[in-house]
């Protein structure tokens, strides 16, 4: 088996490994850190939770030991560029954790914070910047950054930053690089878009590694689908955490709304809850993943900004209160269990009017999800009691609702009150966390812009925005 010893990394790195009690590459790092550290393009296709920010960060301060010289002024020797503040975090203090006996600088730069302290980081140049893009175009209007020293470029979550509308923005970026630079693009999935994206930044015969094929869920997880109608969904919830075994769990919602109500209705029935959205300060949001790192809060309630810019181990569950519009953003909400090698498990709830997207999720990811089936599925504890033992067949409740074929319609019973064939609950699943607001569900998985995550100046915080380690 490869270790890292094995690799030709230089010492300082080893050493960091060692005291991180890291000995054997993961498959995307054992493949990608030869190639990077020899300069070559790369084009990585993985998944969350497969190593891929070890993978470009350890061959990249392999060069930079190998070539120590200042980062020019206002610059740059390394750009990366994160869909979301809380994964821009987590890549600089990777990027510090095995650095930490180079010396190098490291600086990460995002949105809804003040600008003072990034421009003061800035001005004497770093070694390494992580930044999201739109607060990265705010410093580029602003001079108070510019590119002319960037020598490798690093796209991480590049479908990501598709969904939530940053592809205009990183060709504008990458208008500001250096012609002459080293590239490397990382992706979970790969659509036509960011397949033409790739041919426009990466140099010709890039290394290309593909560690898991395209939309494809971790093995690890155990996942079902709990068929349920919609105003049953909080109480339900609710009854899952009666389980013990849901000790650490990330719920996820469509809605920024959506989200502080579930929180709120976990916490009225005593299980400690947090949520994080686009709306929240950096403080705030910064506070609640701190919380439940620490174990204080039980469930995490998230929207799909926080999807791949959460990695906490021991993450026991990942519920799905709302299927998603987007249906690769199902792979990257469940990738947030079974990581670093554990076991975990992932429940969908799935109402009528959901369907249409369960199906979606089901064709990208080339698997049917299996229903609930109470005789297999009895970890899934005492919070399914309530459930019908279906067989792991649709409840009948949700089959009912579906209204009967042309012919064999029955008539009404005038002695009990009941709705019409195809009747659905009032309300239903709000305009997606990238929209803003709320209005009636799409029929199909939404592939439109975004909210800025990391960009523009709103939102206030109570941090800098800015770290770094000279």
């Amino acid at each position: 088996m490869t270790q890292f010893t094995d690799l030709g990394l230089a010492k300082p790195l080893l050493k960091a490994l060692a005291d991180e009690g890291y000995v054997n590459p993961t498959p995307i790092q054992a493949q990608a850190i030869p190639g990077v550290m020899a300069g070559r393009d790369l084009l990585g296709i993985a998944q969350t939770g497969t190593g891929k920010t070890a993978a470009f960060a350890l061959p990249i301060l392999h060069r930079l030991a190998e070539d120590r010289r200042p980062a020019p002024r206002r610059s740059a020797r390394v750009l990366v560029l994160s869909p979301t503040r809380e994964l821009a975090t987590q890549i600089a203090e990777s990027f510090k954790a095995y650095g930490r006996h180079l010396g190098l600088s490291v600086a990460v730069i995002f949105g809804g914070v003040k600008y003072g302290p990034q421009m003061r980081a800035l001005a004497g140049g770093v070694d390494v910047l992580v930044a999201t893009p739109g607060r990265l175009i705010d410093h580029l209007q602003e001079k108070s950054v510019v590119l002319e020293g960037v020598e490798t470029f690093v796209l991480d979550e590049a479908d990501q930053m598709l969904d939530m509308g940053f592809i205009v923005p990183i060709r504008r970026i990458v208008k500001f690089l250096p012609k002459r630079r080293q590239n490397l693009f990382f992706s979970a999935t790969m659509p036509a878009e960011i397949e033409k994206l790739t041919g426009e930044i990466l140099n010709p015969n890039p290394l290309k590694v593909t560690v898991t094929p395209p939309s494809t869920t971790v093995e690890r997880i155990n996942q079902r689908v709990l068929f349920v109608e919609q105003q049953r969904k909080r109480a339900l919830l609710a009854e899952l955490f009666d389980d013990a075994s849901f000790k650490r769990v990330i719920v996820f919602t469509r809605t920024k709304r959506g989200a502080d109500r579930v929180a709120r209705g976990l916490e009225q029935v005593g299980v400690e809850a947090a949520s994080i959205h686009g709306d929240k300060s950096q403080g705030q949001r910064e506070r609640a993943l701190a919380a439940f790192k620490a174990g204080d809060v039980r469930a995490l309630v998230a929207t799909d900004i926080a999807a791949r810019g959460i990695d906490i181990d021991a993450v026991s569950h990942v519920v799905q209160f709302e299927l998603p519009n987007v249906p690769e953003a199902y792979v990257h909400r469940i990738g947030r269990t079974a990581r670093a090698g554990a076991d975990g498990s992932a429940v969908a709830f799935c109402a009528d009017d959901e369907r249409n997207l369960l199906k979606d999720i089901e064709k990208v990811t080339k698997q049917r999800i299996p229903n609930f089936d109470r005789r297999n599925d009895r970890h899934l504890g005492a919070a399914t009691a309530a459930l019908p033992d279906t067989g792991g067949k649709p409840e009948r409740s949700e089959r009912s609702a579906q209204p009967h074929r042309q012919g064999h319609q029955k008539k009404p019973n005038r002695n009990h009150s009941q709705g019409k064939p195809g009747h659905r609950p009032q309300g239903g699943p709000a305009r997606t966390e990238a929209g803003g607001g709320e209005r009636p569900a799409f029929k199909g998985p939404r592939r439109g812009g975004g909210q800025r995550s990391g960009g523009g100046r709103s939102g206030g915080g109570s941090r800098s925005g800015v770290w770094s380690n000279h």
